[in-house]
């Protein structure tokens, strides 16, 4: 198993991170534990040491879950890391009730890595307000928490805030070969580089949206390697960044651990032909694009209730992995009956303010069209 030196911290991880937040389930949507064990113990068995859980991960079922499979296992054997729920801390007093019994969950009494979870500007100037930062630090000093960082949602101008507010351990941001321009992005890797502070990488296949594309990319990356899944490049993409630590997966069958103990047992960094294949497809995937809507909102509200940018957001990311499945929940969950482009009662205040005067009525009706069609259905 590929590890990674986080020399600052005096730890040595598993450059695979099992993530605990999309386990097998049963029927009626609970864990199923004794495949989900399995799986745990098959990862540590091949030498993954850095299990990575959450408050709210499976309802709150992940937790306690997580905590009753690693208790057989030497505490000093692995490292394990949680998450404070941001958005449940409304006092002081709610860091102290929510870390303890996450403790209590999880059956132990530190955490290895401690994050305070998907902070944005806003959650992290609450949390800064509370005194819930600094609460958290006074954990760290009495030992239950051994090194403290976050996990990010928002832009790079927030992020380099959050990031220079203090000396944090670690800190956790999504990267992949799609998203290297979205959120902190690259210019996050590099000022977390700079600063030395160790990075865990969550959703380095976005969502499962690269481990599975239409058959034209799917044989540019067979002609690469008959015998790799196409997900594990996205996963060798990020693990080629030196400065990554950990990357994440949240794991949901014995096949999907396999193939990553496959990737990660001999991990071989991408060669100068696999970047230049990937940074062709990536060329390839935004070329689809539909229309240049930038989710600026100012089309909004819709009289008739169409949610115009999260229509086009769907339309435009179907038309890029050519791929149902990577928006059917936004299209029928998210969106659903109401909010869909068929509601559109064409009276055109949308493309009144619309800054990049696109033709929105006209797209609306291709997106309605495109997406009940479903051409591109991948299982």
């Amino acid at each position: 198993m590929e590890k990674r030196k986080m020399e600052r911290l005096g730890a040595e991880t598993s450059l695979l991170g099992f993530g605990c937040m999309r386990f097998p389930t049963t029927k009626d949507g609970k864990i199923n534990e004794s495949e989900a064990e399995k799986m745990i113990d098959r990862a540590i068995a091949a030498g993954v040491n850095y299990i990575d859980t959450a408050y709210p991960y499976h309802n709150g079922e992940s937790e306690p879950f997580v905590g009753k499979v690693l208790k057989k296992y030497d505490r000093g054997s692995f490292y394990l890391a949680t998450k404070l729920p941001c958005w449940a801390v409304k006092s002081l007093e709610d860091v102290d009730r929510l870390f303890e019994e996450q403790l209590s969950r999880l059956q132990t009494d530190y955490i290895d890595f401690y994050l305070l979870h998907a902070l944005n500007r806003g959650s992290f100037h609450n949390m800064v307000e509370l005194g819930g930062v600094k609460r958290l630090e006074q954990l760290k000093a009495e030992g239950k928490i051994r090194n403290l960082g976050f996990s990010f949602h928002d832009g790079y101008d927030a992020f380099e805030e959050i990031i220079n507010y203090r000396e944090w351990d670690f800190c956790q941001i999504q990267l992949n070969y799609m998203d290297t321009q979205d959120g902190p992005g690259m210019r996050g890797y590099e000022l977390a580089e700079k600063k030395g502070i160790p990075l865990v990488i969550m959703e380095p296949v976005k969502g499962g949206s690269l481990a599975c594309f239409a058959e034209d990319i799917t044989e540019t990356f067979r002609k690469l390697d008959p015998d790799a899944s196409v997900a594990s490049f996205a996963l060798r993409w990020v693990g080629t960044l030196p400065h990554v630590k950990v990357i994440l997966s949240g794991m949901s069958s014995m096949e999907q651990v396999e193939d990553n103990l496959k990737t990660f047992g001999d991990f071989t960094p991408l060669s100068q032909a696999e970047k230049k294949t990937i940074e062709d497809i990536v060329s390839l995937i935004r070329s689809r694009v539909q229309n240049g809507c930038t989710a600026c909102r100012y089309c909004m509200p819709c009289p008739a209730g169409v949610d115009i940018p999260g229509n086009f957001r769907a339309w435009n990311t179907y038309h890029m992995y050519q791929n149902y499945k990577v928006v059917s929940g936004l299209w029928e969950k998210e969106l659903g009956e109401s909010k869909q482009a068929k509601n559109c009662i064409k009276c055109g205040k949308c493309e009144q303010a619309c800054p990049q005067k696109l033709s929105i009525r006209q797209d609306l009706e291709k997106v309605q069209a495109d997406l009940d069609r479903k051409e591109f259905v991948i299982s």
